[in-house]
């Protein structure tokens, strides 16, 4: 499994739709298979995740965050991660709002 404790995330790139941007960071926690974590910046005052990881290091996570608008956002999210030469973690995030207008998209996110 995957070990995401005490790691921190950048949004690389993410769709239009999105709110997430470079300027957004993510603090990853673990316990088990069970991964939280907190995230905020750009458009993002404040996050949280709640994800459940696999054996092979994907993730299945749940979301909720309050935007710059003020606006409480809710969404879910599937991520597979890969391993970069250096050792460190890019996950590849497919999502979809479950607020708002219920939209999908896409995402990386790189450990820093």
């Amino acid at each position: 499994m995957v070990n995401y404790h005490n790691r921190i995330f950048r949004t690389v790139s993410n769709s239009e739709n999105g709110e997430t941007s470079s300027e957004t960071e993510f603090h990853y926690k673990q316990i088990g298979n069970i991964v939280f974590a907190e995230y905020f910046g750009g458009s993002i005052k404040y996050g949280h995740l709640l994800v459940l990881v696999s054996e092979y290091g994907t993730i299945d996570m749940k979301y909720h965050q309050v935007n710059i608008k003020g606006e409480i956002m809710t969404g879910t999210c599937e991520s597979i991660p890969e391993i970069l030469d250096n050792g460190k973690i890019r996950l590849h995030e497919s999502w979809q709002w479950t607020s708002g207008d219920l939209s999908k998209g896409k995402s990386i996110v790189d450990e820093q």
